[in-house]
């Protein structure tokens, strides 16, 4: 009867804490996320780099969670349609946007008023890649190396022009940066869409203009442009003759990148921002995630979330001075 008894008493005990443990335990946030279908809007044209790269994304995402992963395209006015409706969104964890590099760290800088803030309205949780540019020149230019549009630019002050699509882009940012970099003075002239860029590059309306393979690479492939110099820290694998700004004659640590990333709205749950986070890097280093990259100029930017954070702080710095050398600013 006493061994019973114990027995009875040593059961009901642990019934008892296992009780309050199972209790004290709060499920994670994370856990059943996606509990629905979810939005990731995009400023960028459909067909186009970026919007190509989101898309097999939310395939894989889509995959990955048993959800529809929904991409919405609203491109137009500077990225700002796209932002307005996500922002007026402002729900969970269900609704995302993918953004560039002007979004989060020129237009800040750039413009009076924005309809957005950057650090209060935007959790950036994860880069999807980033590219380099080209200097793109006709292919009959009589310019060689960047040192000698340097030159020349130096010997007719205002004279040499580039172009670019709007005004605070990253290739027009990343032609003032060289002026600064140089102390030269060169024309900017803005055409409506990319394809009638590069065409004014090859006929030789413009001296030059930044361009990535995804953007200058079909007027590369036609023989129509060459490619002088690249505007990263090292010659890139898919061009090794192709020798950077400052083997070209140009200044000493010039860079110049392009990159997107996907952001929640400012005080999602960190635990579910935390697996998008962990899904999407898993996504992105899947092969054939590489294989496009390669074949769009792109490639993957693994980085800890404090290391980007860091990143996008020193672009930001980066792209104040620039617009502030150049005296930039639009309403």
């Amino acid at each position: 009867m006493n061994r019973r008894t114990t027995l009875r008493a040593a059961l009901a005990s642990a019934a008892l804490a296992a009780s309050h443990t199972a209790r004290g335990q709060t499920p994670s946030p994370s856990a059943d996320f996606p509990t629905k279908s979810v939005r990731i809007t995009t400023p960028f044209p459909v067909g186009s780099g970026p919007e190509t790269v989101l898309r097999m994304l939310a395939d894989k995402l889509q995959k990955k969670w048993g959800k529809p992963v929904i991409v919405e395209n609203k491109p137009g006015a500077n990225g700002f349609i796209a932002i307005e409706q996500f922002k007026r969104a402002q729900g969970d964890a269900h609704d995302l946007i993918q953004l560039d590099n002007v979004h989060l760290a020129a237009y800040p800088h750039l413009f009076n008023r924005l309809p957005y803030d950057a650090a209060k309205d935007f959790d950036v949780i994860a880069p999807l890649f980033r590219t380099y540019f080209f200097v793109v020149v006709a292919a009959g230019s009589p310019y060689r190396t960047v040192g000698d549009i340097v030159a020349d630019a130096r010997a007719r002050p205002g004279m040499l022009n580039y172009g670019s699509w709007s005004v605070g882009n990253p290739v027009h940012l990343g032609s003032a940066l060289l002026e600064s970099m140089t102390r030269t003075q060169m024309q900017h002239v803005i055409y409506k869409e990319t394809s009638m860029l590069y065409a004014a590059v090859a006929n030789g309306e413009l001296n030059f203009a930044l361009g990535s393979l995804a953007t200058a690479g079909p007027m590369l492939r036609g023989g129509r442009v060459r490619f002088i110099a690249v505007t990263a820290p090292t010659r890139q694998g898919t061009f090794p003759d192709v020798p950077t700004v400052a083997e070209s004659g140009g200044p000493a640590g010039y860079a110049l990148t392009g990159w997107t990333a996907v952001a929640l709205s400012r005080g999602a749950p960190r635990p579910i921002a935390e697996k998008i986070r962990r899904d999407v890097d898993a996504a992105l280093a899947e092969p054939d995630f590489k294989e496009r990259f390669a074949t769009l100029g792109y490639e993957p930017f693994p980085t800890t979330p404090e290391q980007f954070s860091g990143f996008v702080t020193s672009e930001s710095a980066k792209f104040a001075a620039v617009i502030r050398q150049a005296k930039l600013s639009l309403d």
